[in-house]
């Protein structure tokens, strides 16, 4: 809800006028309808929200008299001098014709011409109160040059908010940055990590140069080392060969031995009998 002191100030002024452009060209009102409601609007309402859409509260309403006057100013004057003027030709169009038809004869009735004169003195006599209720011209002035303060001062703001918006979208983009160049770091650590366990891992399971050289001079010396026992086995079985046939010709001699030993001993006592 907005409070003003008085429709007779500059503003009020301005609020009038764009409530009879609400009324005639929004709602679609009928000129009298927006002349009655603004009339009661410049006298005694208070609460414009009862007749318009706007929620304003007018604390000090102006009376019949200063209202009218203000309503003649603000809202006659101004939205129908064109209307009233056009009746005042007219007014004076149709003098010319009574006067006209009289003078020829056409129409031999002086109340004609009459009602023509006091038609067109009514006429311009509304004209004249219409006039004389021009809005004075600082008025127009401070409210011709107040949208233009009120344009630039809300441009100026817009401004002002653009400014502020791009100052917090910089701090943004600079945080935005900062977290971005941690992420690189972090990125390029893991890299390195993982380069080095790739590294480990094909280390790992691909066979090392100086292990395989290893390994192949230990199947060499497996083989040379199977060959001596090879050998030493061939040597072994020679020997034992030669063993047992040493063992054998021993127990040989000694069954020979035995045996001449038991035929001499026979001999000799079957000597010694006979």
């Amino acid at each position: 809800m907005t409070t003003i002191e008085t429709l007779a100030s500059v503003h009020g002024r301005t609020l009038l006028r764009d409530i009879y452009r609400e009324l005639r060209f929004e709602r679609q009102v009928s000129a009298l309808v927006t002349l009655t409601t603004l009339w009661r609007i410049c006298t005694t309402e208070r609460e414009l929200i009862r007749t318009t859409k706007r929620d304003v509260v007018v604390l000090h309403p102006l009376g019949i008299w200063a209202g009218t006057a203000l309503w003649m100013q603000e809202v006659v004057n101004r939205f129908f001098y064109s209307a009233v003027n056009a009746f005042v030709y007219f007014g004076a169009s149709v003098l010319l014709v009574a006067v006209g038809l009289n003078r020829t004869r056409v129409i031999d009735t002086p109340a004609i011409v009459v009602a023509g004169v006091i038609l067109e003195a009514l006429l311009l006599l509304m004209l004249f109160v219409v006039m004389f209720f021009t809005p004075p011209e600082d008025v127009e002035a401070s409210s011709s040059t107040s949208p233009q303060s009120g344009a630039a001062e809300e441009l100026l703001r817009e401004l002002g908010e653009i400014g502020r918006d791009y100052a917090a979208m910089a701090v943004q983009l600079e945080t935005i940055a900062g977290t971005l160049n941690d992420l690189v770091d972090r990125q390029d650590t893991m890299i390195v990590q993982m380069r080095d366990g790739v590294e480990a891992a094909i280390s790992a399971v691909a066979p090392n140069p100086n292990l395989m050289n290893a390994m192949r001079a230990t199947t060499s010396s497996l083989e040379r080392f199977t060959d001596s026992i090879d050998t030493l086995g061939e040597r072994l079985k020679a020997v034992e060969r030669q063993e047992v046939e040493r063992l054998v010709r021993t127990e040989l001699e000694r069954i020979l031995s035995r045996h001449i030993l038991d035929r001499d001993e026979r001999s000799s006592s079957s000597t010694q009998t006979g």
